[in-house]
């Protein structure tokens, strides 16, 4: 994006925008007015304790959509950078499960994680294993940022200016932070941590005596009473984590970092560190934790919500960088149900898009996601949409999954078969998104939606308003598009009494509008579901034929014969569901 290029009309609406990336996007406008600073740095961390998750991930986007949005408002006019720092300096607490020869990772507790040898044998330590996975995490996902390594900034002495700020007012500091811990913790409480020149360890020790003039800490070892002095400077020593934050902020000059809101206290002390030392705090805001199906807090120790693989394997990456945008500031359930929701949900804004005003777009996820430039809808043409027998149809998630139901699909070929009869011309070649959505779709149905279903049998009322769809359907002629189907759905729906709805827009004595209880009928008996795709554009892909035999299966009970012998032919087997529970 480059200034000239950036139409004015968007700038003006941008400044309105009551998109929430706008919103903290116009903070630091302010903020950068009022400092005549040349450029505007944004920050993320990383604990590479561990290897990058789905906080990790949503972190970095949400972050580079306020970027983004800031660049926009000042037509790009003000360079910007976004930092994802580790921090590989912290010393090794405890060995994680999910590594190999543990054993080797318990005899280097306490380093500095750039110290620690690299289980998988791929790096010169455990830190630089991870910063790499983190790394290639963040490129992945196509993310515009610099890396940066706590061990190498406080080595190469790009901190030690700040440290030194920081150890001439070390009372100041101290002040801020003791009334923050408990009693014992406070008795023995140092911002800095002393690398032990023997052991290598982080020492989490009193300091004796503070050397302002030297630049040292004098500390002794609690184990033999030798006692030590310290630079503060070039890698010898490195601080606690919310003082350490603090520093980063002031010797970086970080304009802007999130966080959750697990962490709005830590934010607070570290803010107060900062203008101790003279400096005005990044803007940044606190988003919501996630939460699991039982509304539970998510936990990485107990394992209880989704990882970024279990959501790539049914569900794209904009599916996810939509649930990350959508309402930071509430509290979310992440689990498997919510992902073909959003798949959805970014089809119909990707949908809506082209179509909108140049307010509305910026309210339009897909804006945010796509960093200003979405790309085009895939659609479905049939032969006869060019002479308006049709409109082009963007094919949903739950249509698909839909689909994989009636053809109880086992691979991406059977679902192909059908959108192909649909449109010709369509192919994995020419529509890549669409079959990347077969793909999670023939998946997402073999996991959780054949398990999960549960057909009825029809009642007289509703086996008779079945058989007259059926026969209506047979009325209609070959190829007959999606409208058309719908219009025949709702003239059976509007026969029956039960379905019939006089208070919807339009609905005359003659000619009454047709209730959601009609489609949930179709649903529950034909696809074993209580919600599902608009019926005239499933019937359309599906085939008129096959729609009368899936009728017809229906209405003879053998849907519910098939997938009880499927349970019965499944027991004991958890799906993956089942089995994180």
């Amino acid at each position: 994006m480059t200034t000239s290029k950036i139409d004015p009309q968007l700038i003006e609406a941008a400044q309105t925008s009551s998109a929430w990336p706008f919103e903290e996007a116009r903070k630091l406008v302010a903020r950068q007015a009022a400092s005549g600073k040349d450029h505007v740095l944004f920050e993320t961390g990383y604990g590479p304790s561990g290897l990058p998750h789905i906080g990790t991930f949503g972190e970095v986007a949400r972050t580079s959509m306020v970027r983004q949005a800031f660049r926009l408002l000042t037509g790009d006019s003000i360079p910007t950078r976004l930092i994802a720092f580790s921090d590989d300096m912290d010393g090794l607490r405890k060995v994680p499960d999910n590594v190999p020869d543990r054993a080797l990772l318990a005899a280097h507790l306490h380093k500095p994680l750039t110290e620690v040898p690299d289980p998988f044998g791929t790096h010169p330590s455990f830190g630089h294993h991870n910063n790499a996975r983190l790394r290639a995490f963040l490129d992945a996902f196509g993310f515009d940022y610099t890396f940066m390594s706590a061990t190498e900034c406080y080595r190469s002495g790009i901190f030690d200016p700040t440290l030194r700020l920081m150890l001439e007012r070390y009372e100041e500091v101290m002040a801020i932070m003791l009334p923050s811990l408990r009693q014992e913790r406070a008795q023995t409480y140092s911002p800095f941590l002393p690398i032990h020149p023997v052991t290598g360890h982080v020492m989490q020790v009193p300091i004796d005596e503070v050397k302002r003039d030297a630049a040292t800490l004098v500390w002794r070892d609690p184990e033999s009473g030798e006692r030590y002095e310290t630079p503060v400077t070039g890698g010898h020593a490195k601080l606690q984590w919310k003082p350490d934050w603090a520093m980063r902020w002031v010797a970086l000059g970080v304009d802007y970092e999130m966080a959750g809101k697990d962490l709005i206290d830590s934010v607070k002390l570290s803010g107060q560190i900062v203008r101790a030392l003279g400096a005005p705090p990044p803007e940044g805001f606190n988003y919501e934790l996630f939460l699991d199906e039982r509304g539970q807090k998510i936990s990485k120790s107990k394992g209880n919500g989704l990882t970024i693989d279990e959501w790539l394997a049914y569900g794209t990456p904009e599916s996810l960088a939509l649930f990350m945008y959508a309402k930071p500031r509430e509290a979310k359930r992440l689990y498997f149900d919510v992902i073909p929701r959003m798949v959805d949900e970014y089809g119909s804004f990707l949908d809506a898009y082209v179509r909108q005003d140049v307010k509305q777009r910026l309210t339009n996820p897909v804006w945010h996601i796509h960093a200003g430039r979405p790309p085009a809808p895939e659609v479905l043409k049939q032969p006869d949409a060019a002479a308006g027998g049709a409109k082009p149809t963007q094919i949903s998630f739950s249509l698909l999954l839909n689909l994989a139901t009636v053809a109880n699909a086992e691979s991406k070929d059977g679902l192909w078969g059908f959108l192909k009869r649909y449109a010709p011309e369509a192919s994995p070649q020419t529509h890549p998104r669409l079959d990347t959505l077969v793909g999670y779709a023939v998946r997402y149905f073999q996991d959780f939606v054949k398990p999960d279903k549960a057909y009825r049998a029809p009642d007289e009322e509703e086996r008779r308003a079945l058989e007259l769809l059926s026969a209506k359907l047979g009325e209609l002629p070959a190829g007959a598009g999606a409208e058309a189907i719908q219009d025949v759905v709702y003239d059976v729906g509007r026969t029956v009494p039960r379905y019939q709805d006089f208070k919807a827009k339009g609905a005359t004595p003659e000619r009454p509008g047709v209730s959601n209880a009609w489609f949930n009928t179709l649903y529950q008996i034909l696809l074993g579901e209580e919600r599902g795709p608009r019926f005239g554009s499933f019937a359309a892909i599906l085939g008129l034929p096959e729609t009368r035999a899936l009728i017809a299966q229906g209405l003879s009970g053998g849907l519910i014969a098939a997938h009880d012998a499927f349970l019965a032919g499944r027991a004991g087997i958890p799906s993956p569901k089942e089995a994180r529970q």
